[in-house]
């Protein structure tokens, strides 16, 4: 029986310099390959013409370049982008491309679906199918790059109409799923990232967002330490337990414990903390002044996000005053603040909105259709 051909996409340079040990070529192969896949956007090995031609036939015989495929492309009126991207089990996922003057950032996605279970969450409300392998996630970006760079991008809005080329020059790892629980997979895909011969990003340029896995965080640091973001929400355990479920096993002290860690030694490094205002929740003054509290002795940027809501779902927006305000308690105590600008939230594009289409293996999807339903009818 014929082994399975090997996804050139799923090695990062280790991988891919032990491949080729493995089948007696040099070292240099593999700068090669990575500039021909992720430079040149050349996936067919025979169009690589710097390699032998018996190279490239062996390739051709044992290796493949597969991309997950596109199965829809959307266009928000401020010209975010959402791909829905169908992966070979069928399963798909949704990556979202936001435009800035200064930049352009891709949120990737790491699981189909996702296992944590936070309740402001479209992702989590849909369950959890798997976690992405390698080449499904730094498929994502390649899939931008190259449709950024063909076609640009474009507003659905025919007065404010537009097209631009602009490639990605900064990727959140923030779409569907717990990147820290799919970590060897995510961990390789954000080395091709920053590789020379792929992406070439700087450290800085990739995020990771994280709810809050403790032990990997400081894995993390050792092994890739890119910019960690954490979905913290809440200032105190009894909130961010109900909000973030995931606290019951790593409670906030502990977290931000973990986060001191991860920053120590960086200089002017800081953590960014993503904290969703949900109206009448979370968004008090007396909840600025505890979170300013705890995040005293933290290198800290907080993040403060307009909750972007979706069917079926109990929570609304903080009102506009009433985030400007939060956001006022936090610098006045000098905690440095920002409030994201809603993108994307007319396709359904913005943070905590993303669900894509996929086998719930948790069959969470159907609990909450149930719950929801005796809801109704009580």
């Amino acid at each position: 029986m014929q082994n399975p051909p090997i996804n050139l996409m799923s090695m990062d340079r280790l991988a891919m310099d032990a491949f080729f040990a493995d089948i007696g070529e040099k070292h240099f192969r593999t700068q090669q390959v990575l500039q021909w896949i992720y430079q040149r956007k050349v996936i067919k090995v025979d169009a690589m013409t710097d390699l032998s031609k018996v190279l490239r036939q062996r390739l051709g015989d044992t290796t493949c370049c597969n991309l997950p495929e596109i199965v829809s492309q959307q266009f928000s009126t401020d010209g975010t982008c959402k791909w829905l991207l169908r992966l070979r089990d069928g399963n798909c996922i949704e990556t979202v491309f936001i435009p800035e003057d200064d930049r352009g950032t891709l949120c990737v996605s790491s699981q189909v679906g996702c296992s944590l279970n936070c309740t402001f969450c479209a992702t989590a409300r849909q369950g959890y199918s798997r976690n992405l392998e390698v080449d499904e996630i730094i498929g994502q970006l390649w899939i931008a790059n190259d449709a950024l760079e063909r076609n640009g991008y474009a507003t659905a809005d025919p007065e404010n109409s537009f097209d631009h080329r602009r490639p990605v020059t900064n990727v959140v790892m923030m779409g569907m799923g717990e990147p820290l629980i799919n970590f060897d997979n995510v961990v390789s895909a954000m080395r091709l990232m920053m590789d020379d011969y792929s992406f070439g990003l700087s450290r800085r340029r990739v995020t990771l967002s994280t709810a809050g896995m403790v032990p990997a965080i400081d894995r993390l640091a050792q092994t890739c330490p890119v910019s960690l973001a954490v979905s913290l929400h809440a200032p105190d355990d009894l909130l961010r337990d109900e909000l973030v479920p995931l606290n019951r096993k790593y409670p906030i002290e502990e977290l931000l414990a973990a986060c001191k860690r991860y920053v120590a030694g960086s200089g002017r490094q800081r953590v960014t903390f993503e904290y969703v205002m949900l109206d009448g929740v979370n968004d008090s003054p007396s909840h600025a002044v505890q979170l300013a509290k705890i995040l005293r002795n933290v290198p800290a940027k907080v993040n403060l996000i307009p909750f972007n809501p979706f069917s079926g779902i109990p929570y609304r927006r903080s009102n506009t005053d009433v985030i400007n305000r939060f956001r006022d308690e936090l610098l006045s105590r000098d905690i440095f603040t920002v409030i994201r600008k809603t993108r994307g939230d007319d396709i359904e594009a913005a943070c905590g909105q993303l669900a894509g289409e996929f086998i719930d293996r948790t069959r969470r999807s159907e609990r909450m259709a149930r719950e929801s339903q005796r809801v109704m009818l009580s």
